[in-house]
């Protein structure tokens, strides 16, 4: 596989990824409630996530809810809700920076400016990776650490959502498309770095004159 088409597939893992993240963002199920008692048959379920909760009825109505207050609400929330937004900023901008410099494209030049530029864009990808990482890796720490905790009632715990799990998996499609990004364009840059020149050997002629088929 050539180093353009394996920088194309790292720009489509990290386009996934933050249309992962994106989504995580959205969805109300970054913790739900957890059937821990001994009647399983509840009347309701109740979601929870960065903007809004939702309770869906056992007859299949659901009411979602958006918070009424940013100040009021828990620091992993407000850490979440930071973090996902400047996510979704960043991966925008690693989206431009990544296609501005790619091998596909002719907005610049080719030359070692070209592969930094795709460079710094695998390298935004990355980092919105390990930023998205931050809340979800919160979020499930509380899940689990209020879960066994038996001064907790059951009607509290909680069990983690589908969000978290779209999450880490939209952490992991960025962190990859970034490294093969970075990857790509410095082993790109590396061959054209340092061109090799070939000369050809001037050996006198019988007459004492080079030959000039050493000068073509």
């Amino acid at each position: 596989m050539t180093s353009a088409a394996v920088e194309v597939l790292g720009l489509g893992l990290g386009i996934l990824g933050w249309v992962g993240v994106i989504l995580a963002c959205g969805l109300p199920m970054w913790q739900v409630s957890a059937f821990i008692d001994v009647n399983i048959v509840v009347a309701q379920t109740i979601w929870e996530g960065l903007w809004m909760n939702c309770v869906v009825q056992s007859t299949g109505q659901m009411q979602c809810k958006v918070y009424d207050s940013i100040l009021a609400l828990p620091p992993e929330v407000q850490a979440g809700r930071a973090l996902t937004v400047i996510v979704a900023l960043l991966g925008l901008v690693a989206l431009m920076v990544t296609v501005v410099g790619a091998q596909c494209t002719n907005c610049i030049r080719p030359g070692k400016m070209k592969s930094r530029i795709v460079i710094a864009g695998g390298a935004i990808y990355i980092l919105c990776g390990i930023l998205v990482l931050i809340p979800l890796c919160w979020f499930a720490n509380i899940v689990i650490s209020d879960f066994y905790d038996p001064t907790v009632p059951s009607s509290k715990k909680r069990e983690m959502g589908a969000a978290l799990y779209i999450g880490w998996a939209a952490t992991a499609l960025l962190l990859f498309g970034g490294c093969l990004i970075c990857c790509c364009s410095c082993s790109q840059r590396d061959e054209t770095s340092f061109p090799v020149k070939y000369s050809a050997p001037r050996r006198p002629t019988s007459n004492g004159e080079y030959d000039k088929k050493n000068y073509v």
